[in-house]
């Protein structure tokens, strides 16, 4: 395990950050406090090197070449500069005469989106969702007045779509764009999930007056009209499947292909926030919910047992969010507890039945802070591989991510936070990296550019904020502050 220091690191980025605190000594895995003075975090004791297969996979994938990295014979330099990257690219130090994909991802991976924001848009109502395309070219933002707006990404940013939703119950909590792009599928606090078409030549579309916004019903004939909501929705890589997690502790799979409901899964003892599919087979399924647990999912045997194929415990409150590494194997969790953590499913278990303890404490994460003297409290049976600690998980849903392959080698993990800043952590030494602030209020969610360090993130205050590396120099445009009318949090 190595550390790079404070001033190191930002040397080598070279350049100015507006607002940005980095500390790269700054363990997640420890009791962080924060001042209230200056918002400063003390680690309290040391966070463990990833002691696992995984922090070598993602090592590797980001590591330079051994002859551009070696020093002496047997000991090499795990950081290289830039300068001594395109030195060796020049010399041909490689025998390739060019730089490999884990060349470009070193070299990439150095420089954070970071900069001084500025404004992608400015609404009067709260932001939701944010998500890029898989190719980067479109931007997608989900507001709670209705509004879901397609940036176009290649074209500075232009509005391409504004969708008002139909039938909203109180916000959307959730959109996802199909692999082809030519689909969009949107969610808010009903049975019914609603599917557009994005590739109409009209910039407004207006549930069934200027365009037909299909309903996709998961309600079984005699639940009744408005039985649950849906907290968390996804495509198949496909394009053939949505996945969808309920407040009915149910898992839903939507065929899209033959139009009708394909499985509906029990799956927790509480609202079901989150769900994902592990890989581009579909065959594996991820979920989290308020009862604590994250569960993986085999279709292939459910019809034959009806149970899960596997357990994991470690949380302490619900979970928020989950994001799947691709690769069917390792995923992350956002939770009430105020942690991330990083699993790996082959050390799940078949039953969940290990009790945490009581907790002599009474706490509601939509209007309370998180009690102190539950900061450090452990999980008894915490199957876990890493905990990433800073970021405050407070008011609602928010969400988590790895960085992108591309251009990080999923080197990063990043967050939404509570108070208003985004988050990077260092997925194998478990530092926070960066600390982004701009925001005035609860920064839910938030999307990094698949190819280019872009990182746009989306607020409670309405705006959705661009931050880049070197970025355009320019000041971030100030804030409208806005009168809090909105009802109590759900």
């Amino acid at each position: 395990m190595f550390f790079i220091s404070r001033e190191a690191s930002i040397n080598s980025m070279g350049y100015s950050m507006s607002k940005l605190n980095i500390d790269s000594e700054l363990l997640c895995d420890s009791d962080t406090t924060t001042s209230e003075a200056d918002g400063s975090l003390r680690p309290q004791k040391p966070f463990n090197s990833l002691d696992h297969e995984f922090a070598q996979a993602t090592k590797l994938k980001s590591a330079p070449h051994e002859h551009l990295s070696q020093v002496l014979p047997g000991k090499r330099e795990h950081n290289v500069s830039t300068v001594k990257m395109l030195a060796g690219r020049e010399g041909n130090y490689s025998g390739r005469g060019r730089f490999s994909t884990s060349d470009c991802r070193h070299v990439l991976s150095r420089y954070l989106p970071v900069n001084a924001p500025s404004v992608v848009d400015q609404m009067p109502t709260r932001a939701y969702v944010s998500q890029f395309s898989a190719d980067g070219s479109l931007f997608v933002a989900g507001f709670q007045g209705s509004n879901i707006r397609i940036y176009n990404v290649d074209k500075g940013w232009k509005v391409q779509k504004n969708i008002l939703a139909k039938s909203l119950r109180w916000t959307i909590t959730d959109t996802s764009l199909s692999a082809d792009q030519r689909y969009l599928v949107y969610a808010s606090m009903s049975p019914i999930v609603h599917i557009v078409n994005i590739g109409s030549a009209a910039t407004e579309s207006l549930a069934n007056i200027t365009e037909i916004h299909d309903g996709l019903d998961l309600s079984a004939d005699d639940d009744g009209g408005y039985s649950f909501g849906v907290f968390s929705v996804k495509f198949s890589t496909d394009g053939r499947e949505l996945v969808a997690g309920s407040s009915d502790e149910a898992i839903y799979v939507y065929d899209l292909e033959a139009n009708k409901l394909a499985l509906r899964i029990s799956a927790h003892t509480s609202d079901v926030n989150t769900v994902c599919f592990a890989d581009e087979s579909g065959h594996l399924i991820y979920s989290g919910s308020d009862d604590n647990l994250c569960k993986v999912w085999d279709r292939r045997c459910f019809k034959a047992n009806g149970k899960p194929a596997g357990n994991l415990m470690g949380h302490l409150e619900g979970i928020t969010f989950l994001d799947s590494r691709g690769d069917g194997r390792y995923f992350i969790s956002n939770s009430k507890d105020q942690t991330i953590k990083l699993w790996d499913i082959r050390k799940m278990s078949s039953n969940a039945n290990c009790n945490p303890g009581f907790r002599n404490y009474e706490w509601d994460y939509r209007w309370m802070e998180y009690p102190p003297q539950a900061r450090s409290l452990k999980h008894p049976c915490d199957q876990s591989l890493a905990t990433y600690k800073g970021h405050q998980v407070l008011r609602t849903l928010i969400r988590c991510y790895f960085s992108p392959v591309y251009s990080t080698g999923q080197k990063y993990i990043y967050t939404g936070s509570h108070d208003s800043c985004v988050y990077v952590y260092d997925v194998v030494s478990g530092a926070q990296v960066a600390r982004l602030e701009y925001h005035s209020s609860t920064v839910r969610d938030c999307s990094w550019h698949p190819q280019y360090p872009i990182l746009v993130s989306s607020s409670w205050d309405g705006d959705i904020a661009k931050w880049e590396f070197p970025g355009t120099g320019e000041a971030p445009a100030p804030l409208i502050k806005k009168k809090n009318t909105r009802s109590p949090y759900y």
